[in-house]
């Protein structure tokens, strides 16, 4: 009985710090973007005692997860050779997104996009959204 008792108020309590360290990250300035978006994102990269940031720009073909575990994957050509990277939504070396273009698709993962070169790659334009909160109001 006793055991039991310990370990219900255990779990509760990591609930509860786990809901706490959600509610403080979220709350960053990643703007709202879509698969089939492209964006720049603005990652830090440590060289020894140096910090500097990489820019990778490309295609958003996934999304996945939410809350603390949301994950992007992005892909781009370089040198004739397709590179696709996965960064987490919330991380501190994720500088910053920002979205370049918005593109109109009618799935949730673009994987098809790895079989295609040249101008088929290209995505017709959506229109552009506001924010999250306007869409989902």
């Amino acid at each position: 009985m006793k055991n039991r008792l310990i370990q219900i108020v255990e779990d509760t309590a990591k609930k509860h710090v786990n809901e706490l360290a959600e509610k403080s990250e979220v709350k960053r300035s990643i703007p709202y973007f879509e698969v089939g978006d492209s964006v720049d994102v603005h990652f830090r990269i440590l060289e020894g005692q140096k910090e500097r940031i990489q820019v990778f720009s490309g295609l958003v073909i996934s999304q996945r997860g939410n809350g603390m575990g949301e994950m992007f994957t992005v892909r781009r050509i370089v040198q004739g050779e397709g590179v696709e990277r996965t960064f987490p939504v919330v991380s501190p070396r994720v500088a910053k997104v920002e979205v370049k273009k918005t593109g109109k698709v009618r799935r949730a993962k673009l994987y098809y996009m790895r079989d295609r070169v040249g101008k088929s790659i290209r995505l017709k334009e959506r229109k552009p959204y506001a924010t999250k909160a306007a869409k989902t109001n």
